[in-house]
């Protein structure tokens, strides 16, 4: 049995982000483009991302937002409108410039984000407080020029969902911010199996233009983290620039409020880091494209036919089995190759279950199901299969939620002194609950001295008196700092 497949990945804990590029060029989840930091999803990495695409459209829809469509190119002069917005993105800002063989009178940018457009147009349609709450969302690719690239993670073209909306008061709002981080919550922890810490980004780290932003932040398996969804309150701002003004029950005109908030493909990057192995992906169920494959296993045609009979009875049995994210997807390889390069190939690719049948399983009216995770093996009835398989995806999917909690809790640490961060931030990684003034120029110095930054206050970090790592001056609470992605 050849083991070639696995063997072309780098170990892991040696060279993780090798591990990382390996596992999405081998698993055929994207390839490079020949245009510098743009990549090509491939089919099984884009059925990745239409899952998690398809669970989150469900819920942005239930809670009664539109999908809507708004232009590529943003003009320059609405770009600059928010100063402070156009600050933060114009160094990632691609324009055009020429047009038809002519120079533009005006340069366009290439959509980093859609607040800018948006704005504008839908001054036209908000007049009074009966047009409010404006709910829309869109999915859509935007272009941000990155230096550094790496595939999902960070490329200068990427895949997202963005919603926009505009609201009568400040707690709609408000409420509206929460919403949108709930739906990330959800769909990282319930459909990809990734915990995640709720909390608010720090001055810094807030998006240009914004209020304050709400996030998710997950670790990874290399123990650094990673923002898994961002939502923020824009008040006022980009509703004054544009002039979006509308008559309240008050009979006074006033500027709505608004809110963005953002989820992209990076989250397929997340699901490989937080679950895969040194043999490639480990999906979970729900994500997954296949949830079971079949490997019929025989040396002679009749030895075939008898299990070919086997896999025709499964098909019946499978045809109505739910599993938590829809009907189950199963496949049958029957491809003229030997049964481990198929274990292999579908190990690679993080099939949760992998069923074996042989002719002495079809005699004896069984066949072995393994787990993808830790490679278990379990002899069950074919009769039963139909019933059993959605109780050990639902484990499955359970399980690696768990394993990930726990590897998390086990690599977060409670620091107090400058000192003993440093230590811990090279020695050991992972999440550092400290203690920090608040003040900018403290959050700068560790970030320059160490590379880490405030991921966010968490929500449910405790009010607890203590003195910043830096300055000495008295923190209120510990917040999360990390090494990120």
């Amino acid at each position: 049995m050849t083991m070639e497949y696995v063997k072309e990945i780098p170990s892991k804990a040696e060279a993780f982000s090798d591990w990382y590029t390996a596992v999405c060029l081998r698993a055929e989840l994207a390839d490079y483009s020949p245009v510098r930091g743009m990549m090509v999803i491939r089919p099984y990495g884009y059925a990745i991302w239409e899952s998690m695409r398809d669970e989150l459209d469900r819920y942005i829809k239930r809670t009664g937002h539109s999908n809507v469509y708004f232009p590529l190119f943003v003009p320059r002069s609405l770009l600059e409108k928010e100063a402070e917005h156009v600050e933060g993105f114009n160094p990632q800002v691609a324009w055009v410039t020429h047009a038809g063989g002519e120079e533009l009178a005006e340069w366009l940018a290439i959509r980093p984000t859609s607040e800018a457009i948006i704005a504008e147009v839908v001054k036209g349609w908000i007049q009074s407080y009966r047009d409010l709450p404006l709910l829309m969302n869109l999915w859509n690719n935007v272009v941000r020029w990155e230096l550094r690239t790496r595939l999902f993670l960070r490329t200068a073209e990427f895949l997202w969902q963005e919603a926009h909306t505009f609201h009568a008061t400040e707690q709609e709002a408000a409420d509206e911010v929460a919403l949108g981080l709930e739906g990330y919550r959800s769909v990282a922890e319930d459909w990809l199996a990734i915990p995640v810490i709720r909390g608010r980004k720090s001055r810094a780290e807030t998006f240009p233009g914004a209020v304050y932003t709400d996030a998710v932040e997950a670790m990874m398996r290399d123990r650094r983290a990673l923002q898994a969804g961002t939502s923020h309150m824009l008040g006022q701002n980009f509703a004054r620039s544009a002039g979006i003004e509308f008559l309240d029950r008050d009979n006074l005109r006033k500027n709505p409020y608004g809110t963005s908030w953002g989820f992209s493909t990076r989250m397929v990057g997340a699901t490989i880091m937080a679950h895969g192995d040194d043999a490639g992906l480990v999906l979970p169920p729900n994500v997954a494209p296949h949830q079971v494959v079949v490997v019929p296993i025989f040396r002679d045609d009749e030895g075939r036919a008898a299990v070919a009979g086997a896999i025709e009875r499964l098909e019946g049995a499978f045809a109505g089995v739910q599993t938590a994210s829809g009907p189950l997807r199963w496949k049958v390889d029957w491809r003229e190759e030997s049964p481990g390069f198929k274990y292999n190939h579908w190990e690679l690719r993080g099939v949760p279950y992998r069923l074996e049948i042989g002719p002495r399983d079809v005699a004896a009216g069984q066949a072995v199901l393994v787990r993808r995770s830790d490679r278990a093996k379990e002899a069950l009835p074919l009769d039963a299969l139909a019933a059993e398989l959605p109780g050990h995806l639902a484990a499955y999917q359970a399980g690696l939620f768990q394993r990930a909690l726990d590897f998390r809790a086990a690599n977060t640490h409670h620091v107090d002194t400058y000192a003993d961060f440093k230590h811990v931030l090279d020695e050991d990684g992972g999440f550092l609950m400290a203690p920090w003034c608040g003040g900018d120029e403290c959050e700068k110095e560790i970030n320059a001295d160490t590379g880490a930054t405030i991921r966010l206050v968490p929500f449910d970090s405790p009010d607890e008196a203590g003195t910043c790592l830096v300055d000495g001056r008295p923190s209120e609470r510990r917040v999360l700092f990390a090494r990120a992605y």
